[in-house]
């Protein structure tokens, strides 16, 4: 039997990520809630700000546009945010529907229960997983992974040619 290849750092991340995220929609399925753990950045963003447009909220949420954008159309879909004419023609704003506010008590319970079980996994790790996070991103700011890629790509055709002279 051929031995498993080791998991690479993206099949790692998204492994987590489906244990994460999975239990916590489970969890809002369980609750009778229409709603993804996706939509929260967005939900928390206008809860802060009111109305306001989707550049607004990809940076207050600390996501991209485009993430911002494709979630604000999902939630469009479920009826949870309404998009308004903005000051210019292209700017569209984004505002709660009722059916959302009515959701916050709920979410809000949810939301502390999963940030108390974020703080119990971080508890039992050598590193608390939220502190290494931080770290990875504070580092990707510092170097994105596409110019750390660029610079392993060179690395290795400098070995190459070295290899051939």
């Amino acid at each position: 039997m051929p031995a498993r290849p080791t998991p690479t750092l993206g099949t790692l991340l998204r492994h987590l990520i489906e244990k994460l995220d999975g239990a916590v929609e489970q969890s809002y399925v369980e609750s009778g809630l229409a709603y993804r753990p996706r939509y929260t950045p967005v939900m928390r963003a206008l809860m802060e700000s009111g109305p306001t447009s989707i550049r607004s909220i990809s940076r207050s949420a600390g996501i991209t546009h485009s993430a911002a954008s494709q979630t604000v159309a999902q939630m469009v879909e479920k009826g949870l945010v309404q998009l308004e004419p903005g000051s210019d023609a292209r700017e569209r704003i984004v505002a709660l529907t009722p059916v959302a506010k009515a959701m916050i008590p709920k979410l809000e319970q949810h939301w502390r229960a999963t940030n108390d079980a974020a703080r119990m996994l971080d508890s039992e790790l050598s590193t608390p997983l939220s502190d290494l996070l931080r770290e990875a991103i504070a580092a990707l700011d510092r170097a994105s992974f596409t110019q750390r890629i660029d610079a392993a790509s060179l690395k290795h055709k400098r070995s190459k040619s070295r290899k051939k002279a």
